[in-house]
């Protein structure tokens, strides 16, 4: 699978981006066919807390996946988003 990783207006270190991946490759393991991900990690020019933003496209023969968090880190907001799309890869799969 390819995953595509765009972090707007910053510079996300290795240990994020190795995060990401491997959060997006366990959703192999519900549907081989998964072809690609492109993942936006975004930083809200908001007061709030919880302003790191993270937005999946998924990619299945036919049948485009989308989710989209925000949370307090970019890793809280990983785990929601790879939950989500696992809900939506199992509901397609079914």
């Amino acid at each position: 699978m390819r995953i595509q990783i765009h972090s707007i207006h910053f510079d996300a270190d290795a240990g994020l981006l190795s995060f990401v991946e491997s959060k997006l490759e366990k959703l192999l393991t519900f549907n081989q066919d998964l072809q690609s991900c492109e993942v936006f990690l975004r930083v809200d020019k908001s007061d709030a807390r919880d302003n790191k933003l993270v937005e999946v496209k998924a990619h299945l023969p036919g049948k485009d996946l989308f989710a989209k968090r925000r949370a307090v880190s970019f890793e809280a907001a990983m785990d929601e988003v790879s939950e989500a799309l696992r809900r939506q890869v199992m509901k397609v799969h079914a």
